[in-house]
This record gives C-alpha cells, sequence and structure tokens, in this order.
C-alpha cells in the first residue's frame, strides 16, 4: 500500500502518519474533556450558600390540619443530598453557655441571621458535629454531610451530619 504524500506549512507527512497524529490528538483532547467534566461534577461552588438558597416553599397541611411551609429543593440542590460539602459562615450558639456540638451555621453574622428576622430559612444550616464548636463573631469553615429535610418539622431544612471544623 502506497501512502501519499502531504505537505503541511513545508512539513512532508505521509497519510498513514497524519491519520495517526490525528487520532492521537483526538484521544488526547477526549481524555483532557473527561477530566474537566469529572473535576466539574465532583467539585462544589465556592459559596455554597448560593446553592441553598435554590429552595422554594408550597403551603401544605400537616396531620393536623394546620398550614406549613414545606421545602422544594432545586433537582441541582438535590445532587447534593448525603454529599459531603464545605461551608464557610457564623456560629449561631442553640445552648446559653459554653462551646456545643450542636448549633446553627448561618450565611450572615448573628445581628442580621434568620433568627433575627432579618433572612430566609435557607441562610441557616443545623450543624451536629463530634468538634466542641466556640461562639466567634469571625466565620467558620465547616465539612460535612448535607441532608435535605422536607418531611421533619423538628429539624432544620439543611443538616450538616458528621461535620467537623476546618477553621475556627
Amino acid at each position: 500500500m502506497k501512502h501519499e504524500k502531504i505537505t503541511i506549512r513545508s512539513i512532508n507527512f505521509t497519510s498513514k502518519e497524519v491519520v495517526y497524529y490525528l487520532s492521537n490528538m483526538k484521544r488526547c483532547f477526549l481524555f483532557l474533556l473527561l477530566g474537566l467534566l469529572t473535576i466539574e461534577a465532583n467539585s462544589q461552588p465556592d459559596s455554597f450558600w448560593h446553592v441553598l438558597a435554590q429552595v422554594n416553599f408550597k403551603i401544605e397541611k400537616d396531620k393536623n390540619g394546620y398550614e406549613t411551609e414545606v421545602p422544594v429543593f432545586s433537582n441541582y440542590l438535590k445532587t447534593f443530598q448525603g454529599k459531603k460539602i464545605k461551608l464557610k459562615g457564623y456560629v449561631i450558639p442553640l445552648d446559653e453557655v459554653g462551646p456545643s456540638g450542636k448549633f446553627m451555621l448561618s450565611a450572615l453574622p448573628f445581628n442580621l441571621c434568620y433568627f433575627c428576622g432579618a433572612a430566609g430559612p435557607e441562610t441557616v444550616v443545623e450543624v451536629s458535629t463530634n468538634d466542641k464548636v466556640k461562639f466567634s463573631s469571625k466565620p467558620v469553615l465547616m465539612e460535612g454531610i448535607l441532608m435535605l429535610n422536607a418531611t421533619d418539622p423538628n429539624k432544620h431544612i439543611y443538616v450538616l451530619q458528621k461535620a467537623q471544623l476546618l477553621e475556627p
């Protein structure tokens, strides 16, 4: 089989060499594209609070006939259910004194938080950790398993389980 000569910018190639180079370039491109897609699929946004804001509420009646707001999570937000996330926010203590392993983490400082009436429920996360986290006016970085709650009225709509303090 005779391979014809191809000239590209005064460099001579055989048709077999051109096919070989093009197929390798295609493989490299596909490998690079697959790598980038994998990184994008496994990464979380820089500020996860924007993702938590992707919730709406609908009014339903509970088993006793009282109207209650039920969260309706976006499809994108649902992809993080049961996954490890990092979240930076402000500690809102649930206990009156001392460090605690159960507290609320707020996107906003204490004086602007949900409990003061300045924000919505999507701006706070219930945190459960073995670490004893002290109240501070500075934000902390937590990592844990995100649980979305649309059924238990005794829990918040977002719960961060098995959380660890990464940055005090």
